[in-house]
């Protein structure tokens, strides 16, 4: 008769069994215990993309405006080579003040034929909060499901150190605070490439 070997014919025993299997327990329970608490710490998600989503909406509106020397209301805006050449408007930071109507996002500021803000800087110290209404579109209307939130704008002048000439380049920055206090900024810039940067 043909035997094997008997170290062939051993298996786990019992106590090692055990051993295995709380060793791995306490392993697996420290990793849990650190997933949950780096879960219960971090940032929930769906608010920082919606944050980033306003301020990227935001940053887009404001690079899409014109940017031109005069207002695009002056009667010179698409000739004026410089501040001085326009009729009665020139741009600065900030809205303009025409005559006793201040321009606003929404072009609610009446009489005024276009009260609304035409240029890039019109939109430097720009602010949604729950002060004011909250984050609105662009017509005006408040979105209930953004009421946490808060959105500022700040234009300002890169002009000498990117293109050498102060005035022809803008620093757009957009920040946005969700409800938890996360908060996203973005930078973006704006070159007057011409003398009438009109879209």
């Amino acid at each position: 008769m043909c035997t094997r070997p008997s170290f062939l014919q051993r298996g786990v025993s019992l106590v090692e069994l055990i051993m295995f299997i709380v060793i791995t327990s306490v392993a697996l329970t420290g990793i849990l215990l650190v997933m949950n608490v780096v879960t219960k710490s971090s940032a929930d998600p769906m608010l920082h993309k919606q944050a980033l989503a306003i301020a990227e909406s935001l940053l887009e509106e404001v690079e899409l405006m014109p940017f031109t020397y005069c207002d695009p209301d002056d009667a010179n805006a698409g000739a004026a080579a410089s501040a001085g050449a326009c009729a009665a408007t020139p741009e600065a930071l900030g809205p303009e003040t025409i005559g006793t109507v201040t321009e606003d996002r929404y072009g609610t500021s009446a009489p005024a034929v276009n009260a609304s803000f035409d240029n890039v800087n019109d939109y430097h110290g720009f602010t949604m909060n729950s002060g004011n209404g909250g984050i609105k579109d662009i017509y005006g209307t408040a979105i209930p499901a953004l009421s946490g939130y808060s959105a500022t704008v700040a234009v300002t002048d890169q002009g000498a150190a990117f293109v050498g000439t102060a005035g022809d380049a803008l620093q757009i920055t957009v920040s946005v605070t969700a409800p938890d206090g996360a908060a996203v900024t973005l930078d973006g810039y704006r070159t007057r490439f011409a003398p009438n940067s009109l879209p």
